[in-house]
């Protein structure tokens, strides 16, 4: 068995902490980030080994889990969950993505931001948000990505595109409907009456949720800003709506008509949505159709290069970007 040796008291006695703070280039990049964690009531915190979460039962005392915080995408705390500030901040820190959501992850509440980001694809964000032919330019594309190439008829204004894209999911809906054998089926969210909503919607409702943590966590972690949406607009999460759409078809719709006899069906749905992200590697794919609508002609980076630490850089219109940190009287 291999010892290890105390780190003697003093001025220096911190050392070993301060030596073991990640670096940028030390953290997992977001496509390699696991996908989500689901919390309730459970007190989070911070000790000397890292971040856990306990909780108390009769019947089986306190138990405690570590959370592997840097390897996390996002974490939704539910209700009854109590987390402290040293906790939170090591999830900051490490670019986890903080969801504050209601009973079983439907609906979300708030939202933390790494503070460390680069704002290169924040600014592409801006940029095409603010030019209402490029604006519509992506909205066309993300159509495009759901029903395929050349599905959109050239020239179609918004207005259009949401008026066929709603045509083509109650399409979706009736066909699943009749697969599953279900009379019929309409989509409903309605959080005043929940427990009396069937099963598909209740299913679909949380599912959807976790889709749109692991989205929200996704932007935040590219630096994009989640309210400048291309097709969804006036909330706080209109651009997550606008990604989030991209993957319901494929990954939440069929999954909700799947438990139409559940007896749990917004907890079925949560772990099976969980199981199946593995399958479909959903983190990746989310990063590269974000950089892909934002940018198309931008090159991308090699995924194996070194990251550095990035210095806030200074504006010039004529110049472009100068480096920061540096004396240019």
């Amino acid at each position: 068995m291999t010892g290890v040796t105390a780190t003697a008291p003093g001025p220096n006695g911190g050392g070993r902490r301060r030596m073991a703070a990640p670096t940028v280039a030390m953290l997992p990049r977001v496509v390699d980030s696991l996908s989500f964690l689901y919390l309730d009531i459970v007190r989070i915190h911070q000790d000397d080994t890292g971040v856990c979460a306990e909780i108390t039962t009769q019947r089986r005392g306190t138990e405690t889990v570590y959370l592997p915080t840097a390897a996390l995408a996002c974490v939704l705390l539910g209700p009854g969950t109590s987390i402290t500030a040293p906790a939170l901040a090591t999830f900051a820190r490490h670019g986890t993505t903080v969801l504050v959501t209601g009973m079983g992850g439907v609906r979300c509440y708030a939202a933390t931001v790494p503070g460390t980001l680069t704002t290169t694809w924040l600014e592409h964000q801006a940029r095409a948000w603010a030019d209402d032919t490029r604006r519509l330019a992506i909205a066309t594309a993300m159509y495009e990505h759901r029903f395929g190439p050349d599905q959109a008829p050239p020239g179609a204004t918004l207005q259009q595109l949401r008026g066929l894209e709603g045509q083509r999911v109650k399409a979706l809906y009736k066909l699943l409907a009749r697969q599953h054998r279900i009379q019929r089926f309409r989509r409903s969210y309605d959080p005043d009456s929940w427990d009396t909503q069937d099963p598909v919607n209740l299913a679909l409702s949380a599912a959807n949720t976790c889709l749109y943590g692991i989205v929200h966590a996704a932007i935040v972690a590219l630096g994009c800003s989640p309210a400048l949406g291309f097709v969804h607009s006036g909330n706080q999460q209109a651009f997550v709506y606008d990604i989030a759409d991209l993957y319901k078809a494929e990954l939440t719709i069929p999954l909700a008509f799947s438990l139409n006899t559940s007896d749990r069906p917004e907890a079925e749905a949560r772990r099976s949505f969980r199981d199946g992200l593995r399958l479909f590697r959903l983190m990746p794919r989310i990063v590269r159709d974000l950089q892909t609508l934002l940018a198309p002609d931008t090159p991308r980076p090699d995924p194996d290069e070194t990251l550095d630490e990035q210095l806030v850089d200074l504006w010039d219109p004529v110049t472009g970007p100068l480096p920061g940190g540096t004396n240019h009287a």
